[in-house]
Parts: C-alpha cells; structure tokens; sequence
C-alpha cells in the first residue's frame, strides 16, 4: 500500500521519532551534570572532557558495527537489539556511575550501544520514504534526538543542582527503556529489508569514496561531527561560566543550554524539508558557514552583555545541527542500497573518530590557559582558554563549508515523481 505524497507520517515513522527522543535522555546527561560532578569528583577539564570523550569513540564504535551489520542483518533487526542493549547499559549508568573511573567506563559502555539506534534508524527511513519527503523525514528523526537532548541536559541541571547528580542519572538513565519498550511493538509490522549480504572486507568499502559527492559528503561530515561534538560537551559549561561571572546564577546557564538543542530541534526539522525545497548543497554551505562563524566567536565574548552572548549560542546551536539531517540524507541517495550501511559504518569511523576526541581537546586547551574544572565550577575562570577552546572546533565548520562548497549543484526531487511508501 502505497500513499500520496501529502499523506501524513505512518505511525511506525512517529513511533520511530518517540524512541529517538527516549534513547536521547541519556545522551547529555554528563554535560548536563557537569558543574556538579565536577564539584563532588573533583575533576579537571581533561578529565571531565575524557568522559564525553570515552563515550563518543564508544558511539563511534557501535556506529561502526551496527552500520557494517546491517546490510547483511537487517536495519530493523540490529536496531531493535541495540535498542535493548541501550537500556541494560543505561540502567548500569545510572546506578553505579560514581567516580570519574566508573562514569567513564559505564558512559562508554552506553556509547557502544547507542550508535545502533542512529545508524540503522536512517536507513530504516531510507528504505520507508521517498527521496523528496525523505530529508523532512531524516528532520523530524533528528530533530526529536535534538528534543531529547534538551529533556536530558534540562533533567540532569535541575536534578543535579537541587536533588544531586545520583538522581539526575538515575532519571535520564532510564530512556533508553522506555524508548526500547515503546519501538518494540512499533516496528512490529515492518519488514526486516536485507539489500544484500556484500562479500569482502571493511577495507572493500571504502571503495565508495572513489565518487567525488560520496567523498565530500563524508569529509565534510567528519569535520561537522568535530564541531558538534565538541560542542555539545562543553557550550553549557561555558554559559554556566559566563552566568556565574556576571550575575552569579550557574544553574541558568544550563537551563538556557538545554535550549539551545531546542534551537538544534527546530533546525533539524526545518533544514531537512528545506533541502528537499532548495536542493542540498544550498543549505549545506549555509549552515556549515553559520556553524563556522559561531564556533570562531563565542569564546572570545565572555565580556559581552548576556543579551549578545545568549542569542549567538542559540544560533550556534541551530547551524552546528542544521547540516546533519542534510548530510544523512544525501548520503542515502549518493550510496546504493546495497551500500549505505558500509557508507555509514565508514563515515562513522572518519566523523566519530575526529569528533571522538573534541571534547577532550577543548578540555585541554581549558587547562592550558589555567581554566579547567575548577573554573567550570565556579570558582574562577580565564575566559582565553574557551577561546582557544572553541576555535578549535571551528576549523570544522570551516572544513565543512569547503566540502559543502564544491559539491555540484542539485536540485530537489520533483513530489509528482515520488511518494511516501507505507
């Protein structure tokens, strides 16, 4: 049964967004409850980006693999078992993650098991929406991660702050459950697609970079991932910063953080329908640029009035985010079928690999320029450190907008020549 291209989403497709957004609860939890582990562990900015660090290349891992298993296995199939997987190990965070030793270990543990809810859930949209619906489709996908992020970092400053950091974990930990409960049913009906079983090894796949959009899109998704990675870790420390040295209000500081993935939100669902419009590498170059600017700013206004740092950090997180449902999309339709979990398992390795070790490189610069944890927690900061900090990540957004530049032209599918499929 097929329907028209003005059809409303299929419920497997919403209840597919629904359990984004739960298995997002966990994700920002340790940005979110930052200031008060850092208070409690006494860590120092390495120590506090190595947590993030250890659960992104545990993300990148589990992308990997579950990108690679998929082409053989089924998207549904790998998705589903990551899916449980992620709840056992964000139950074991939240119960016994209490050092910075522990939280380490447990984080990175969630890491691996998270990235098989990504991966394989584009491809299950890939092979459910047509291409000129697909990248709104991708939006909404992502656009309620970005919703869960802002419930998980939200979550975790509250409780963290008031109640301690124990309850904070325990509450985020427990969406990676419910997300695994309420897709379950859900996928039910849906066919678990075997494209094809490729023979050969992972060194066979790398085979699709010999296209030059193939190749530019993972170039440029390697350096977006740098940036926002980076900057998921460490924007809401900067604001807590930044709150704390001219009003004294920390807790604020990440409250508003929280809705900067609010702003991430609202781009991945407008960005992803605007590239079905506009074609693309368009809106691509736009917001890579954007990201770019903000990224080469924002750490050098910690003297500015907040009613000019506060905007620039919404916008910051609107254009880091803006590119990724585009760059997934166009993925999907520059690889073939056959092909896409490969292509994705490498890009991971390429994009998670870089944004892997972002946070703990903005953690070091921090350290480097006598800011640090204890800087974070209140107790005094030097505002060049997160200059330099974010800097860094802004040769990302810099390499992402010359990859997003030498694309070739597109143009948006026609709606008369596709459909959304059932």
């Amino acid at each position: 049964m097929t329907n028209t291209p003005h059809s409303p989403a299929p419920v497997w497709l919403i209840l597919l967004c629904v359990s984004r957004f739960g298995a997002s609860l966990a994700f920002m939890v340790h940005a979110g409850a930052l200031p008060a582990t850092l208070r409690a562990w006494g860590m120092s900015g390495g120590e506090a980006g190595g947590i993030q660090t250890g659960f992104n290349i545990g993300y990148a891992l589990s992308l990997v693999l579950s990108s690679w298993l998929a082409d053989s296995l089924g998207a549904k199939r790998v998705f589903l078992w990551s899916s449980w997987a992620s709840a056992a190990a964000g139950s074991a965070f939240a119960l016994f993650a209490r050092s910075p030793d522990s939280a380490f270990w447990l984080f990175a543990l969630l890491g691996l098991t998270q990235g098989g809810t990504y991966a394989p859930s584009i491809m299950l949209v890939a092979q459910g929406v047509a291409a000129d619906r697909r990248g709104a489709a991708v939006g909404w996908l992502l656009g309620a991660g970005s919703l869960g992020y802002f419930a998980s970092i939200a979550l975790a400053a509250d409780l963290s702050e008031r109640v301690g950091y124990e309850a904070a974990f325990l509450v985020c930990g427990v969406g990676p459950l419910l997300a695994a409960l309420i897709v379950a049913p859900g996928l039910h009906g849906r066919p678990n697609r075997v494209i094809g079983a490729r023979q050969g090894s992972l060194r066979d796949a790398f085979g699709f970079l010999a296209d030059r959009r193939s190749l530019l899109l993972t170039a440029g998704y390697t350096a977006h991932a740098w940036e926002l990675l980076g900057m998921w870790a460490w924007l809401p420390a900067f604001l807590t910063a930044v709150l704390a040295a001219s009003s004294g209000t920390a807790a604020s500081g990440l409250w508003i953080a929280g809705a900067i993935h609010l702003s991430g939100c609202l781009s991945s669902l407008t960005m992803g329908r605007a590239s079905d419009r506009l074609g693309r590498r368009a809106v691509l170059v736009a917001m890579a640029a954007m990201g770019a600017v903000c990224s080469l700013s924002i750490g050098w206004m910690e003297s500015l009035p907040l009613w000019l740092i506060l905007p620039m950090a919404a916008l910051y997180g609107f254009s880091a985010l803006g590119d990724s449902p585009v760059l997934s999309t166009a993925m999907t339709e520059a690889t073939p079928p056959g092909s896409l979990g490969a292509a994705l398992a490498v890009r991971s390795i390429l994009g998670f690999g870089a944004g892997g070790v972002a946070p703990l490189a903005v953690g070091l610069a921090l350290d480097g320029a006598g800011s640090g944890g204890g800087a974070i927690a209140g107790s005094g900061w030097a505002g060049s450190g997160w200059g330099w900090g974010f800097a860094l990540l802004g040769i990302g957004g810099v390499v992402a907008t010359l990859c997003a530049a030498l694309l070739a032209p597109d143009r948006p599918a026609s709606p008369s020549l596709s459909h959304l499929r059932s």
